[in-house]
């Protein structure tokens, strides 16, 4: 409570002094060249509105001209001396004006007559009134009409192409638009093709090497890649290095937020898509969008059917005590199933200055599995070698559920840029799944059954995420800016877990101490300051983030019967209030380049499955147990970068970081006897170990090559170190790895674009907090910090044809992984073991879509539309501003 009311404090005096009256604008009033009585304290401000409608035009020009002497011509002559466009409201200000002189004022709007009337200040000292005479500099123009003229309005054609890449101060902004290969697919398939990004075969996504946060349109949210439909994504944001004004949950990565569409075009428009992919799988959907007067109302629903077939092996030898043993696995997985995700929302724009607006979504899916494994284990003793043979076979199904929603408030003050926004977001899974496993143990290869046993694990699981959210921006000035804001989340999960065994006649005897049932639930309170400015060519944003999070779960008793709900053990723990500064820097070099610096600290608190004191059965052949008196890490991050923007749509970026973390959370290995085999072996747990480095370089270009040819190509070189310092942990040597990743956009006709992108990665060092595969509690066969990922390389290509009246269908066929080399092959070594794991999944699918484009627009509200919404849209996006 102490924490919530210092945030709580701080943000109050920032709203005291948000409010306060500026004063003159510019200060007290400038004085011309040696200190004459020129004055340039004068102000005009006013609103531009439809005759039609008396609503506010957005984008319209406004430009101020005055009469000055021409030294050339030696005649006197109009000359500009302010401009700008109007903001959403209508509203224009132009300040530090001269208040004797004379002015002119032109407006004009695409769809309306233009406007020239004379203004000029009205400067009263009669009686000596001080006040009055200030208030003389400082016109309010009223709102100034502007008539339609529809001869003007028939000739309007707007065409624009949002470009692949755009940057912001703090993120890289990709518009997924034209990335092809992913149509039909889901948020793994657009990942696949965003520079910086790498995506395992599992769809485990890491940024520069680490697993980012995932956000949808600015929030966290619970919903995974493989549940995000592509054709759902208008674009990614990259936040490599995320400022204080986002959580500093992460460590060492950084932020993928996914936006979403939303439409809010006046009229009404949507489309329809549909496709079928290679193993016979259709997939399919639809959005509308409505836009009438104060309401803006969007929905869209898609559906998609999968089949997934992966292949692969596992070598391990164990050291753990005599005799050596050798492991040779062979495994073939299938899934088949479907989801469906489903959106809707509306914005209500209830007057000039404030918005209220809410969205939901749904997704729900269904997936059954079956997974195969011939394993021979060979017991290396001295008198020679004796073999075993066994198969095991899994079965069963899992179903999830999501429910997400946000609501929001916007508010706009008279003074422009000037807001306040409040949000409340919640989502919610829930996971059903059953699992059969049977042992066959052989009498040798290809033999037959000399002992049947198994197990049944059946589960259901709940999370919830809530967060909400309040800022404030203030403009300071032209070129400054002040933020701040309070954040609290709260994040819960339950789970059950129970464990049977299955004798060779088929009976289930139920196992509780196998068994678990767990409650967790973890908060997190926050509030940041930031101050934006430019002084000439450098600008720069500084920024402190306050925050305070604790934890607490129980584990509950598994006696028969199962679901039982007393408490077995309490865990928990808080962490003390901690600060976050951040610092972002650019220098203009000149109009087409630029400097940018940046250092923030960020935190990396331990995830519930690390923390749960509970060892994991679920999969026999990897076991794992969390440790609930783990620490965070602490990561201080740099980052110096360089753009360069040439030619006609080129761009290059270049890129150098470091990240040092301490208290590195890692694997651990502990020696246990497995109930289900009677034989000890090692169950995979987590500690706080010493520290780890990264140090890298990132290069990324944007091209336009020619008139029918866009490049994006990315190279990412790093090295890796992680120094454990722990007894028994042996240090992770120093790796350099690279990255390459390229993006080709080809237009062979008017109506007919090749995409063609590749990625390699080399050798790369295993992250020592996760890996890739198949533990249902921690997602993959747990490895030590010790190890790495052999290199691999993937192809992919899609052709689209555009047809019908407009382009408005399309048909697009998509190849993945041509040459079937998107494969994990991992290397991790321990003094227990020395493990080879190589796995393959899902290469060549070919995937044939249709997409057909519609809509009406109302031309009356066309001329009201916001004419630069694309721009706002993104200026909105790289300062993080949510609708």
């Amino acid at each position: 409570m102490k924490q919530i009311l210092l945030v709580a404090a701080i943000l109050a005096g920032t709203f005291t002094v948000a409010q306060m009256p500026g004063g003159m604008p510019g200060g007290a009033g400038r004085m011309g060249a040696g200190g004459g009585a020129q004055m340039n304290i004068g102000r005009f401000y006013g609103k531009i509105i439809d005759a039609a409608g008396n609503k506010g035009i957005d984008a319209a020009s406004v430009q101020l001209l005055q009469s000055k002497f021409d030294t050339v011509s030696r005649k006197r002559k109009d000359t500009i001396v302010a401009g700008m466009l109007t903001d959403k409201r209508g509203e224009f200000n132009f300040e530090g004006l001269a208040v004797m002189a004379s002015y002119k004022l032109v407006i004009t709007a695409i769809g309306f007559k233009t406007i020239e009337k004379k203004v000029g200040f009205e400067l009263n000292m009669a009686g000596g009134d001080m006040q009055k005479a200030l208030a003389g500099v400082d016109k309010d123009l009223g709102n100034i009409k502007l008539e339609t003229d529809p001869k003007l309005l028939e000739n309007v054609t707007v065409t624009a192409s949002k470009p692949l890449m755009s940057m912001g101060i703090d993120r890289k902004v990709y518009n997924v638009e034209k990335n092809l290969v992913s149509t039909g697919g889901t948020a793994e398939d657009v990942m696949r093709n965003i520079p910086s990004i790498s995506i395992d075969i599992d769809g485990n996504v890491s940024l520069r090497n680490a697993a980012p946060q995932i956000f949808v349109d600015g929030r966290p949210t619970t919903l995974t890649l493989d549940q995000i439909p592509a054709d759902a994504i208008e674009s990614v944001e990259l936040i490599t290095n995320p400022s204080a004004k986002f959580d500093a949950s992460g460590g060492t990565a950084g932020i993928l937020n996914i936006v979403l569409k939303k439409n809010r075009k006046a009229g009404y428009n949507g489309s329809i898509r549909a496709g079928i992919d290679s193993r016979g799988k259709p997939n399919g959907g639809a959005d509308i969008n409505v836009k009438q007067g104060k309401v803006n109302i969007f929905a869209s629903g898609m559906f998609r059917t999968r089949k997934s077939i992966s292949e692969g092996n596992t070598q391990r030898t164990t050291f753990i005590k005599d005799p050596v043993t050798e492991l040779n696995q062979d495994d073939y997985n299938k899934s088949t199933g479907m989801f469906m995700f489903g959106r809707a929302g509306m914005d209500y724009f209830m007057n000039n200055r404030n918005t209220l607006g809410f969205s939901v979504n749904a997704v729900r899916g269904k997936f059954d599995f079956l997974n195969n494994s011939d394993i021979q284990t060979d017991s290396l003793f001295n008198s020679g070698t004796k073999s075993s043979y066994s198969q095991r076979l899994s079965d069963g199904e899992r179903e999830f559920r999501n429910l997400g929603s946000s609501v929001y408030f916007k508010h706009l003050f008279t003074k422009p840029g000037r807001e306040f926004t409040a949000d409340i977001n919640y989502n919610r899974s829930n996971n059903d799944n059953i699992t059969n496993v049977t042992n066959l143990v052989l009498n040798g290869a290809g033999g037959g059954i000399a002992r049947k046993y198994g197990q049944l694990n059946t589960g259901d699981g709940s999370s919830s995420n809530v967060t909400f959210q309040t800022d404030f921006v203030n403009p300071l000035s032209a070129n400054s800016k002040f933020e701040t804001g309070l954040r609290v989340q709260s994040r819960s999960q339950e789970s059950i877990n129970d464990i049977s065994v299955v004798d060779a006649n088929g009976n289930i005897t139920y196992v509780p101490s196998l068994s678990s049932q767990f409650s967790y639930t973890d908060r997190v309170y926050a509030g940041y300051l930031t101050y934006t400015s430019k002084w000439k060519k450098l600008g720069y944003q500084l920024g402190l983030r306050a925050e305070s999070s604790e934890y607490d779960g129980e584990v509950l008793t598994t006696t028969a019967p199962p679901n039982s709900k007393d408490t077995l053990l309490n865990y928990g723990n808080s962490f003390p209030l901690s600060f976050f500064p951040s610092a972002f820097l650019t220098y203009q070099l000149t109009d087409n380049d630029e400097l940018a610096f940046n250092v923030t600290r960020r935190i990396n608190r331990p995830n519930f499955f690390q923390l749960f004191p509970f060892t994991d059965y679920s999969d026999t052949l990897n076991l794992s147990r969390g440790n609930p008196n783990l620490k965070p890490e602490f990561t201080a991050s740099f980052e110096l970068s360089y753009q360069k923007k040439y030619g006609s749509g080129n761009s290059f970026v270049a890129s150098t970081y470091y990240k040092h973390t301490t208290n590195l959370i890692t694997r651990n290995q502990v020696e246990s006897v497995n109930p289900f085999s009677g034989k000890e072996e090692l169950i995979i747990s987590y500690i706080n170990a010493d520290y780890s480095t990264i140090f890298g370089l990132e290069l990324i270009g944007s091209n336009k090559l020619t008139q029918w040819w866009e490049l994006v190509s990315n190279f990412n070189l790093y090295q890796s170190k992680i120094n454990a310092n722990q007894p028994g942990i042996p240090d992770q040597d120093a790796i350099s790895s690279y990255f390459i990743k390229i993006n080709n956009n080809i237009k062979l006709t008017k109506k007919l674009t090749l995409q063609l992108s590749g990625d390699y990665t080399s050798k790369t060092i295993l992250p020592p907090g996760g890996g890739g595969g198949g533990g249902m509690m921690f997602g993959g066969p747990q490895t030590t910090a010790q190890g790495y990922i052999r290199p691999k390389y993937e192809i992919e290509a899609a052709l689209r044809y555009q047809f019908m009246k407009e382009n408005r269908a399309n048909l697009t066929l998509t190849f993945s992984d041509i040459f079937r080399t998107d494969a994990s092959d991992v290397f991790s070594s321990s003094p227990g073991f020395v493990q080879n794991t190589w796995r393959l999944r899902d290469p060549q699918i070919l995937r044939l879509n249709f997409s057909w484009r519609f809509g009406k627009f109302d031309t009356s509200l066309f001329k009201r539309k916001n004419l630069k919404g694309d721009m706002q849209n993104m200026q909105n996006v790289n300062e993080g501003v949510q609708f």
